[in-house]
């Protein structure tokens, strides 16, 4: 499995454009129509910790895992310099042990994607199932293949910031495996650049395999949306929410 080494250091800079307020009421509002009366939330690869910050805002408890030191130590900062009551774990998503039963799981900005193959995303949702409470909710997002044959494909993205200037390109693979590689420089006190280095490989799945990856782990979807809206999925869509819950939950449906 990968994950990100020392791409936390820059990591909210290359992602400032993401609206993570606007995931967070989002997250809220599936949560409310689905009838969650918890207030448990937990973000499975919570990166530096931003949505996790805006779901403490909206006055849910809070809790984070991440596989990534460099992303966990990030979002531990930034933790004790806002005064967050935020717990995060150093933890693998195939392996996540909770103390209790969650509410709301959610896993976005296509982590599932960096599970390598069914055999692993089986594993993470078998965990999902387990610490999931029964009236509880799991949201999470998916790059889709047309995103991976049309859109990351063999490209080539440039961000320049202040301080930062990252290449970000792209290899399609077989399988609808996209391997990324990304070279950052980051200007230090001295003026001087400094590259970091990272390969990720994400792979993309059919909805029709994510389905039956959630049947055999004792989950259901009970809607699908286009990216982080309430829009139905279209043929060109980059990005699939699932909106999922244990099956019973809803027994007069079954």
């Amino acid at each position: 499995m990968n994950y990100y080494n020392d791409f936390g250091q820059v990591y909210d800079v290359l992602t400032q454009n993401i609206d993570y307020k606007s995931i967070a009421s989002f997250i809220k509002n599936i949560s409310k129509n689905i009838g969650v009366k918890g207030n448990i939330f937990l973000d499975v690869g919570c990166g530096t910790g931003s949505l996790c910050e805006e779901m403490f805002k909206l006055e849910y408890d809070v809790l984070g895992i991440e596989l990534s030191e460099s992303m966990i130590s990030c979002a531990m900062e930034k933790k004790y310099e806002k005064n967050l009551n935020i717990l995060y774990l150093n933890q693998d998503m195939r392996y996540m042990d909770m103390y209790g039963t969650i509410d709301i799981i959610s896993c976005t900005l296509d982590t599932v994607n960096h599970l390598e193959n069914n055999r692993d995303v089986l594993m993470f949702f078998k965990k999902v199932e387990l610490f999931l409470d029964p009236e509880g909710v799991f949201i999470f997002d998916m790059n889709t293949i047309y995103k991976h044959q049309n859109i990351l494909k063999d490209n080539i993205f440039t961000y320049d910031y202040e301080d930062v200037f990252c290449v970000w390109q792209n290899q399609l693979m077989k399988e609808n495996i996209v391997k990324i590689t990304l070279n950052i420089f980051t200007k230090k006190e001295d003026n001087e650049y400094y590259r970091l280095y990272e390969e990720i490989d994400e792979k993309a799945y059919t909805e029709e395999e994510i389905e039956d990856i959630l049947d055999l782990s004792g989950l259901k979807v009970v809607n699908k949306y286009d990216g982080h809206t309430f829009e139905n999925i279209q043929k060109k869509s980059e990005r699939i929410t699932y909106v999922v819950v244990k099956k019973g939950r809803f027994k007069n449906n079954e």
